[in-house]
């Protein structure tokens, strides 16, 4: 899924602004969208593309590299030599003034050199998966969290409207009752006090439900960033919580002993290992000798005047191969402590291994447990809020009839709300574990 995700995103830079926003997503769709718009995704995808390029660059370190040079010289005074005089048929003991060559000279060439042998470049060449790798674990991991967040928001959307939808409906009632209540307060059926309560519990509710509607909004607004959407623009969510609340949200079967393989810690944890494997090698081959080649050639023209363009200028060409060989013998034991401390890295990242295979698979079982608890708990504040709701009926019924204080009612009221309150946390809370232990297991990748 991560290759799909990393060429999805490379023809997909740039087309946010030209294409036709969806204006209404389902839960599906949302996860496509913001797998292919998030911006942390969008950068992770551009590492990797920076990491195959480096993967380039080190291939070609070993590849022949040509390269021209030109190089032009005008002196303002040429340089005197001085030349004992006594070669010239002068007195002994004397100097001649001499000045050789000409004012102007130029000279242009190209070199070809080749890497013959180098131990650090071929433990390079075997170096550039484990990088690549690096890059594009840091895409999955970045993938999971970010598909993680989104699922979680758009449920956090559907979760504040349901509660929305309850709070409206307590406000509906309360007002109803506190409308019949005010008229029996009137004909001296009923005490002051227990009007003044009913509007204390009806101012209540039309707070949390304000409060309500600003989460709503900053909610979808966070699920839209996520999601890699214009903030300023409409966006409709088509999927229910009803239809979202099914069997399959209760149930994530895993094995006694569930597959770690997939987990994206334990990957890094591996590559890790891999990578101060080949550090390690790497600093061993520094006591390997060296050898490249080159060879160059150019042409040299020399001038009292810039003359250099014209056809009659004369060129003096020369040539030369060469091979060159560097062999490390002493380095006052740099290379040795280099090599131990690689070695000792090696160990640490052995032992980080061990940890996080250890560590991730007691979280898959913590994880698995507490999803089982979110579950159990769910089906237990159903059944509470239909109860709830059958005795908030029942006492309301009994407190119009004379039956039931309204301490009672009242209480009947809070218990009600109270009951809504934990079905809306039970559900947000399976929701959690579910995608917790689905990011361990990285089920959501296969």
């Amino acid at each position: 899924m991560i290759k799909k995700v990393s060429l999805i995103l490379c023809f997909g830079f740039g087309f946010l602004s030209a294409q036709n926003l969806p204006e209404s997503v389902s839960l599906e769709e949302a996860v496509a969208f913001g797998l292919e718009n998030n911006r942390t995704i969008i950068n992770a995808s551009l590492e990797v593309q920076k990491a195959y390029k480096e993967k380039w660059k080190t291939i070609a370190i070993g590849l022949p590299q040509i390269n021209a040079e030109a190089d032009y010289q005008n002196f303002i005074e040429l340089p005197t030599s001085l030349i004992p005089a006594q070669f010239f048929g002068g007195v002994e003991g004397e100097f001649a003034e001499v000045q050789f060559g000409t004012p102007q000279s130029m000279m242009a060439g190209v070199t070809l050199s080749q890497l013959i042998f180098d131990g650090s470049y071929l433990v390079g060449l075997e170096s550039i998966q484990v990088y690549t790798n690096i890059s594009e674990n840091i895409l999955e991991k970045t993938v999971l969290e970010i598909r993680k967040n989104i699922i979680n928001t758009y449920y956090s959307v559907l979760l504040v409207r349901a509660n929305i939808s309850f709070v409206e409906k307590n406000r509906d009632n309360l007002k109803s009752n506190l409308e019949e209540l005010t008229e029996l307060f009137r004909n001296g059926f009923e005490e002051e006090e227990s009007v003044e309560q009913l509007r204390l519990t009806l101012s209540s509710v039309e707070t949390q439900l304000r409060y309500a509607q600003n989460i709503e909004r900053i909610t979808l607004d966070m699920l839209k960033l996520l999601m890699g959407f214009p903030t300023d623009s409409p966006l409709f969510l088509k999927d229910k919580l009803d239809s979202l609340t099914t069997t399959n949200l209760f149930e994530l079967p895993i094995e006694d002993k569930p597959s770690i393989e997939n987990n994206i810690d334990i990957k890094i944890a591996e590559n890790n290992l891999l990578s101060e494997g080949l550090l390690y090698k790497y600093e061993r081959s520094k006591s390997m000798p060296r050898l490249s080649a080159f060879i160059n050639g150019n042409y040299t023209g020399n001038s009292e005047t810039f003359s250099f363009t014209e056809a009659d200028q004369k060129w003096f060409g020369a040539s030369l191969l060469g091979v060159k060989l560097q062999v490390p013998i002493f380095s006052s034991f740099m290379r040795r402590a280099s090599s131990q401390k690689a070695k000792i890295a090696v160990e640490q990242a052995e032992t980080s291994l061990k940890e996080t295979q250890e560590r991730i698979f007691i979280e898959i079982q913590a994880a698995n447990n507490e999803y089982r608890l979110a579950v159990e708990n769910y089906f237990t504040s159903k059944e509470n809020l239909a109860l709830a709701t059958r005795i908030k009926e029942k006492n309301q019924m009994k407190y119009f009839e004379g039956l039931a204080s309204s301490f009672e009612f009242r209480e009947a009221q809070l218990q009600l709300f109270s009951a809504q309150n934990n079905y809306i946390k039970s559900i947000q809370n399976v929701v959690d574990k579910k995608l917790n232990l689905e990011t361990l297991l990285n089920t959501s990748q296969k």
